[in-house]
């Protein structure tokens, strides 16, 4: 399949967002855009009060309208449109997985008008295969280091597992833009260190050397590949998504990752990557890594 990007639409502000986010990822990527509406199907009880039929003429004129708000925003951008009938985290999923990048709104409206509920956007991060970003209305009106949002991409790493799809994804994104990428690291004392590092500062001091040079080790590589890429490394101490929020407040993009594993009760979402898609004004790009 041709490399493109999609965006899931519904009628809220934030599909809207997440659409002219897309718009400029898929400029910057120089492939199509591909807009996404899922028909809810078999109908829910609810549906009766506007016709299978209203409904499909309502979402056809979305995006109908969505497409042509980006194509003038946009000139020459290839964008194309698709009313797809399912259940929406089951479709929405199969479409992310033959994507570049999938585009969401982090809120939806939720009921008959709208299908990007919290529970759908989670589900789709959690299985799909491809990179997934969740943009709230709030956020950057089109990419990183604009609207509202601050510049820079920010990246959180764990040094102790290997995640270089999440690096190549992050420094990808930073060349592209032209935007500085700041990576964090969370550290904490084991707690087989018990009292000893809060008691010899020098235990602490340590850990934290440790740390950085881990850090620094594993982003020299990538450092290499994207000379131009301007890169700051944090190494810091404490819970990493509250950290991973902090720095979100002053980016354009937050970038974290996600293991390609399955937990007996479906698709693993960890805590980390769950805590800042709630939480971070800017938009979060999730990426899966094995």
């Amino acid at each position: 399949m041709t490399p493109h990007v999609t965006v899931g639409m519904d009628e809220s502000p934030e599909s809207l967002a997440a659409a002219l986010w897309a718009a400029e990822e898929a400029s910057l990527l120089g492939v199509p855009l591909h807009l996404i509406h899922v028909e809810e199907w078999p109908v829910t009880a609810e549906v009766p009060v506007l016709s299978a039929e209203s409904l499909v003429e309502r979402y056809e004129t979305l995006l109908r309208a969505t497409a042509d708000r980006v194509r003038d925003d946009r000139p020459g951008l290839d964008v194309t449109t698709e009313m797809a009938r399912g259940r929406a985290p089951a479709e929405l999923t199969a479409a992310a997985n033959e994507a570049e990048v999938t585009v969401l709104g982090s809120r939806g409206l939720g009921g008959v008008v709208g299908f990007l509920i919290g529970s759908v956007s989670l589900a789709v991060v959690g299985r799909a295969r491809r990179p997934v970003v969740l943009v709230r209305s709030g956020s950057a009106s089109s990419g990183a280091g604009s609207g509202d949002a601050g510049p820079g991409i920010v990246l959180g790493v764990d040094i102790e597992q290997p995640c270089d799809p999440l690096l190549a994804f992050a420094f990808g994104e930073a060349a592209r833009r032209d935007e500085e990428l700041r990576i964090v690291h969370s550290w904490s004392p084991s707690p087989a260190y018990g009292y000893t590092a809060i008691l010899d500062p020098g235990v602490g001091s340590g850990l934290g050397r440790k740390a950085t040079e881990g850090l620094a080790e594993m982003v020299r590589p990538w450092r290499s590949k994207f000379p131009a890429v301007r890169v700051t490394e944090q190494a810091v101490v404490g819970p990493a998504a509250a950290a991973l929020v902090d720095a979100s407040r002053s980016a354009g993009l937050l970038v974290v990752g996600r293991r390609s594993r399955r937990s007996p009760v479906g698709p693993h979402l960890g805590h980390v990557a769950h805590a800042v898609i709630h939480h971070s004004p800017a938009p979060v790009a999730v990426v899966p890594f094995e």
